[in-house]
């Protein structure tokens, strides 16, 4: 059973209290576009668990993170991404941009993005 924070925006969309594109989900993570694109495809996967970054991945939750990376596969291949390409990042912290405090994944596609990441 996953654990919400009841100020979370991510754990309000995750049980349909805030309405969202949603474009995969499975009993761990959820998958919606972004309502801000950065992409002409900008998909966000977060875990139905309340996880705060990156910075809180460890051995309890580690599986669940690798879960949710076949689940990006999964989405890349429903919305063929995977011929082209597409960029995977996670924001971890103000400094690196993450304004949602709720561990999740951008799935970016659908323009050249060249070989820098910022």
């Amino acid at each position: 059973m996953p654990n919400y924070d009841e100020n979370c925006i991510f754990c309000k969309i995750i049980k349909g209290e805030i309405p969202s594109n949603k474009v995969y989900e499975d009993d761990l993570c959820y998958a919606f576009r972004d309502i801000n694109p950065q992409a002409p495809t900008h998909i966000l996967v977060v875990p139905k668990t309340h996880i705060t970054s990156c910075a809180e991945i460890d051995d309890s939750n580690a599986a669940l993170v690798g879960h949710i990376f076949t689940a990006i596969a999964k989405i890349a291949r429903q919305e063929g991404l995977t011929e082209r390409g597409f960029r995977v990042i996670s924001n971890s912290g103000k400094d690196a941009g993450q304004t949602v405090p709720h561990l999740h994944f951008h799935i970016l596609a659908g323009k050249d993005m060249g070989e820098v990441l910022v």
